[in-house]
């Protein structure tokens, strides 16, 4: 299937402008050809289709499950495909293994990223292909050469000799670019390269990539959010259920509408479930003067029973590790947290769980999940006492009650035996949110809840949110996506540099208002918080 811009490629310059060429001038590097893979139980790709050129910012479109992981995996050596073909460089390609993928050209930057800590920024730039003599690594060329590509990238400013542990992500992000570049790749993908990035930072990775895209290397740029293949990309395709429902669609002109509509197979909105009217509700939570030193300092806030609080503001703004202090994962300095009237001890997950406090941490896969755990084991973690009799395990009571939770958040595939670390990213959030369905939690606090999720799965996700509050859960969620904070919420705290420096109700504030609170606060400075 094709849609507008399918006659044409677009390239863009390093000012983000669109330059249109005809496709003769686009060298076609990359092509997929009903391409096939198959897991037990589960046909991840179903014939795909896809065709990338050269210096063009390719787009990759799909739900959570849609198969987007399969098909890199599949690109950069990790998986061989059942059937079908890969054509790079015009000629057809099986390959056995990553190292294999990396020589031909082919460079893959995951979300997670697959640096060494305790290596310097050269050596994970060359690792795998240091340059020697007479056996031994040369590292003074091997820094030399580090600091041209940084340069290239626009980073002379990263120091080759850094230990990579010292960097912040964006800075960790480049490391990753410049090892592709080091082997010279033709074709980089990159797979939600601003999940952790701020908003400036997300401009510098735009940059970077209009310089790579300048050079005639091509980008698989996959992302979720819709703004960002806008401003990017050149041409889109859509993956739903392993199979391409739309290839070559313009990045610009496509309406969301018809983009949302290719990834569900059916005509969604972006919208949020309908806010009910306000009504008076009993204080369930209760901050008062919390402070950690370098994080946050003085915040008080209020969560009512059913009520939706959201905090906006910028990575290390202090959301988080406020989040976290109040759940008791880290102790404060100063201050209070109450639940229901009672102190909860500081620094004390226990104490927090035990008085109806429940969170899902930004870093789900890390600090919320056992990936080789069956999803049942992952649902009960919080309430393995209670199910268990006179000590021991009960399975069977274990399966039954996450049975009926997983079929109330519609998670896919309805088997609570699978191992969680097979689900989506969107199915393992449920996972997590679902363990404290179980429980009787009173207060969810939400880190990033929608982080990774694609447009259907956070509809679903929000309507959870929403029903939860209905039942009288308070809720207490920090995100970056402003529309989610404003959208979802009944209440809406801003927070710069560690305060919070505004507190309005969500339809008494716009979007507008909000990035200038925290990026500048220029707009309603010295109002009141």
């Amino acid at each position: 299937m094709t849609g507008p811009g399918a006659g044409g490629a677009a390239s863009r310059n390093e000012k983000g402008e669109a330059v249109m060429a005809d496709d003769k001038d686009h060298e076609v590097v990359l092509r997929l050809t009903d391409l096939v893979k198959t897991f037990p139980g589960v046909r991840a790709l179903d014939g795909v289709q896809l065709e990338v050129r050269a210096g063009e910012v390719h787009c990759l479109l799909g739900q959570n499950g849609a198969g987007k992981s399969t098909l890199i995996k599949v690109l950069s050596g990790v998986h061989r495909p059942d059937s079908g073909t890969v054509e790079w460089l015009g000629e057809p390609v099986a390959f056995s293994n990553p190292q294999a993928a990396m020589k031909a050209g082919i460079a893959t930057i995951y979300q997670e990223l697959d640096l060494v800590d305790d290596l310097t920024v050269a050596e994970n730039v060359f690792l795998g292909h240091e340059p020697r003599r007479l056996g031994f690594i040369r590292r003074g060329a091997m820094a030399d050469r580090t600091r041209d590509i940084l340069g290239s990238l626009g980073h002379e400013e990263i120091p080759a000799r850094r230990m990579v542990h010292a960097l912040q992500a964006a800075g960790k992000q480049v490391v990753s670019m410049a090892r592709a570049l080091s082997q010279e790749a033709r074709l980089l993908i990159m797979d939600e390269p601003s999940a952790v990035l701020a908003h400036d930072e997300v401009e510098n990775l735009f940059r970077i990539i209009r310089r790579l895209t300048a050079r005639g290397i091509a980008v698989i740029y996959i992302s979720h959010r819709l703004d960002e293949i806008r401003e990017i990309g050149d041409r889109v395709t859509v993956l739903k259920d392993g199979r391409t429902t739309a290839s070559n669609l313009s990045a610009a002109q496509t309406p969301t509408s018809e983009l949302v509509s290719r990834m569900t197979g059916r005509t969604i909105e972006y919208v949020f479930p309908p806010r009910p009217e306000p009504v008076a509700r009993e204080e369930l939570l209760r901050v008062r003067d919390l402070s950690r030193a370098g994080e946050f300092r003085d915040v008080s806030l209020s969560v009512a029973a059913g009520e939706i609080v959201g905090i906006a503001g910028l990575v290390g703004s202090g959301r988080s590790e406020l989040l976290e202090t109040i759940y008791g994962a880290r102790r404060p300095d100063t201050g209070t947290v109450e639940l229901a009237g009672k102190a909860l001890r500081p620094g004390s997950v226990g104490s927090a769980v035990r008085a109806g406090m429940g969170m899902a941490p930004e870093e789900r896969k890390s600090q919320a999940l056992l990936l080789g755990e069956p999803i049942y084991r992952n649902m009960t973690l919080a309430t393995f006492t209670g199910l268990a009799r006179l000590g021991f395990t009960n399975a069977r009571r274990e399966r039954a009650e996450s049975d009926r939770i997983a079929g109330s958040l519609d998670l896919r595939p309805l088997d609570v035996r699978r191992p969680v670390g097979t689900l989506s990213g969107g199915n393992q959030q449920k996972v997590v949110v679902g363990r404290w369905l179980l429980g009787d939690t009173r207060l969810l606090l939400l880190d990033e809840p929608t982080r990774g999720v694609d447009v259907g799965a956070r509809a679903e996700l929000y309507r959870v949110i929403r029903g939860l509050a209905a039942e009288g859960v308070g809720v207490l969620l920090v995100s970056s996506e402003v529309p989610e904070v404003l959208g979802l919420s009944d209440r809406v705290l801003v927070m710069r540099e560690g305060r919070v420096v505004h507190e309005a109700p969500s339809t008494e504030i716009d979007e507008d208002t909000v990035l200038d609170l925290v990026m500048a606060g220029s707009l309603m400075e010295g109002a009141p918080a």
